[in-house]
């Protein structure tokens, strides 16, 4: 592979790790504030959101700027976003509540954020499990309806976010509207007038300011 491709993957893969490594420093030199639980949940559902994000933006990044490379970004991205997902989960599950099945059934069925939380990850749970090529090449034409489940988990979890802060939901809003414009972004007819406009401006002569 050659260093041009190969550096934005070795970006994608080190930045992803990073804060799972600042989280595991921060709990071995005792750092994470008087109530580690609640910072491990908390550290571990934003860079959830914010790799999934920056997952869905992968295409739209290809559409609008014609940086095909984006593309190859999306699997390792949505696969860090739910390896922060599944740690947020076993730390409300495991940390929080201790396996308690009767106790989380409670939550669930009480605590608004944690059935739209739950929600948002059972829906990313089938697209890991299925985000090989082999799976891709065995679902055919269902693999990518299977996978526009990732609009809907992002959605379930900006609203998760939303219903746990409460009060302050400025920080949530602030991810559900990039989210809607990534949707909208893939609206076929805006998708194919965005592919006119930059073929047309690839046709322009060199120096052309209109």
């Amino acid at each position: 592979m050659r260093v041009g491709r190969l550096w934005p993957q070795v970006a994608v893969h080190g930045g992803a790790l990073a804060p799972l490594v600042l989280l595991i420093g921060d709990y071995w030199c005792d750092r994470l504030t008087v109530n580690p639980i609640q910072a491990i949940t908390w550290r571990t559902g934003k860079w959830a959101l914010v790799l999934l994000i920056l997952s869905l933006a992968c295409t739209p990044a290809s559409t609008l700027f014609g940086y095909k490379g984006a593309l190859r970004l999306r699997r390792p991205l949505g696969l860090y976003a739910f390896l922060y997902a599944s740690l947020h989960f076993l730390t409300f599950v495991g940390l929080d509540y201790g396996f308690d099945v009767v106790l989380l059934r409670e939550a669930v069925l009480e605590k608004r954020y944690a059935l739209a939380g739950l929600a948002a990850y059972l829906n990313l749970l089938p697209l890991a499990l299925t985000s090989t090529r082999g799976w891709q090449r065995r679902l055919g034409k269902g693999w990518k309806r299977l996978h526009r489940l990732v609009y809907l988990a992002a959605l379930l979890a900006v609203v998760h976010f939303i219903w746990l802060v409460k009060s302050d939901i400025r920080e949530p809003l602030r991810y559900g509207a990039v989210v809607l414009a990534l949707l909208i972004l893939r609206v076929p007819a805006l998708r194919r007038a965005i592919g006119r406009w930059r073929a047309s401006r690839n046709r322009r002569p060199p120096g052309s300011l209109v």
